[in-house]
C-alpha cells in the first residue's frame, strides 16, 4: 500500500512532471531560436508538403527532404553570405578612419553647428561593435550555428512526415479545447505569413529599391546598402529613410546635388510608399501586424536573438497576445456557461 493518497501521486507527479519541464527547457535555451525556426519554416512549408505528398502523392520523405533543401537554397545560404558581406563591410568602414574623418568635414561644411569628432568617432565604433554582434559570423559562431541548423532540420523532418501525428498531439495536449486550439492555430498561420512571408516581402521589395536607385544614380556599394535596409525596413520607426536620408545629404555635401536630391525625392515619394500599397494587400490576404507590436517585438528579440530578433521578436510577441485572447475567450464561454448552470438549477427549485 502507498502512503500517499490518488490524488496526492497525481500532485507529486505534476509537480515532477512541471520541475523536469522547466530543466529541459533550461537545457534548450542554446538552440531555442532553432525550435522557433522549425516552427516558422513547418507553418510555411506545411501546404506545399500536403499538396506533394497527400495530394499528388510524393513520398513523404523526399517531398521533406525536397522542400528541405528548397529552404536550404533559398533562404539559408543567401542568409548567411549577406551576414558575412555585412560583417565584412561593416569592420573596413569601422577601421578607415580617414573615410569618417573627411566624412566629419563634409559635414561640418554643410551644418554649420560645431561638431565633436571624438564623440562622433566613439559613437561610430560603438554602433560598428553593435552591428557586427547582430550578424551570426559564420567563422566565430560556426559550431553553433551547424548546431543549430542540424537540430532544425532533424526536427522539421519529423514534423513533416509524421503531420497527422505532430498536429493531433498539438491539438490533444493543447491546454484549452479543441475548437480554440484550431483557431489558434488558424490564427498563427496567419500571424506567421504576416510577420515573415508578408513583412519579408515588404522589407525585400525596399531594399532592392534603394539598391537599384543607388546603382543608377552613382552611389558606392548599392548592394550593401540595399542588405542593410533589408534588415532596418522590419523595423517601422526606422526604416529606409536611415540609410537613404543620410546617403542623399553626403552627396549634397560632395555637390552631387542631382543625385543627392533625385534620392530623396525618389525614397520619399516611392520606397517609403510601397510599404502602405504593399501592406495593404498583403492584410487583404493574411492580415496585418499592427506597427507598436513589431516595433516592441524588435526591442524584445534582438537581445534573445541578434538580428533574428527583427522577425522572432514580433512573432512571440504575436502569439503571446494571441494566446491572450483566447484565454479570454474560453473564460467568457466558462462563466456564461456558469451561469446558464446557475439559472437552471434556479428555476429547478
Amino acid at each position: 500500500m502507498s502512503v500517499f493518497s490518488y490524488k496526492q501521486r497525481n500532485n507529486i507527479n505534476l509537480v515532477i512532471i512541471i520541475a523536469l519541464g522547466v530543466l529541459i527547457a533550461y537545457s534548450l535555451q542554446s538552440i531555442f531560436s532553432a525550435i522557433l525556426s522549425t516552427l516558422v519554416l513547418y507553418t510555411i512549408m506545411r501546404p506545399a508538403y500536403v499538396h506533394l505528398a497527400e495530394n499528388k502523392g510524393w513520398n513523404r520523405r523526399v517531398t521533406a527532404i525536397f522542400l528541405i533543401t528548397i529552404s536550404i537554397i533559398l533562404i539559408v545560404m543567401p542568409f548567411y553570405a549577406l551576414s558575412s558581406m555585412v560583417i565584412s563591410k561593416i569592420s573596413e568602414l569601422r577601421n578607415n578612419e580617414v573615410f569618417f574623418k573627411n566624412l566629419l568635414v563634409k559635414l561640418q561644411h554643410l551644418i554649420p553647428v560645431k561638431i565633436n569628432q571624438d564623440v562622433i568617432q566613439d559613437g561610430l565604433n560603438r554602433l560598428g561593435n553593435w552591428a557586427t554582434q547582430l550578424f551570426p559570423s559564420l567563422i566565430s559562431s560556426a559550431v553553433n550555428i551547424i548546431l543549430s541548423l542540424l537540430v532544425m532540420y532533424f526536427l522539421l523532418y519529423f514534423m513533416l512526415i509524421e503531420r497527422e501525428r505532430f498536429e493531433f498531439s498539438l491539438i490533444k495536449y493543447a491546454p484549452f479545447r479543441e475548437q480554440n486550439a484550431l483557431r489558434f492555430g488558424d490564427e498563427m498561420r496567419n500571424t506567421t505569413y504576416a510577420n515573415v512571408l508578408g513583412q519579408g516581402l515588404i522589407c525585400l521589395v525596399q531594399g532592392s529599391l534603394l539598391s537599384l536607385s543607388f546603382y543608377v544614380l552613382g552611389y558606392k556599394d548599392p548592394v550593401f546598402w540595399g542588405v542593410i535596409t533589408t534588415f532596418i525596413s522590419f523595423v517601422p520607426v526606422l526604416g529606409p529613410p536611415v540609410v537613404f536620408v543620410p546617403a542623399a545629404i553626403l552627396q549634397i555635401a560632395n555637390g552631387n546635388n542631382f543625385a543627392g536630391w533625385a534620392m530623396l525625392i525618389f525614397g520619399f515619394v516611392v520606397i517609403i510608399n510601397i510599404d502602405n500599397v504593399l501592406r495593404f494587400m498583403i492584410a487583404k490576404k493574411v492580415g496585418n501586424i499592427h506597427p507598436i507590436i513589431t516595433v516592441i517585438g524588435v526591442i524584445i528579440g534582438i537581445p534573445l536573438f541578434g538580428i533574428l530578433g527583427l522577425v522572432f521578436g514580433p512573432l512571440l510577441l504575436s502569439y503571446f497576445i494571441l494566446l491572450v485572447k483566447i484565454y479570454e475567450t474560453s473564460t467568457l464561454a466558462s462563466e456564461r456557461l456558469e451561469r446558464i448552470k446557475t439559472n437552471d438549477e434556479h428555476s429547478e427549485l
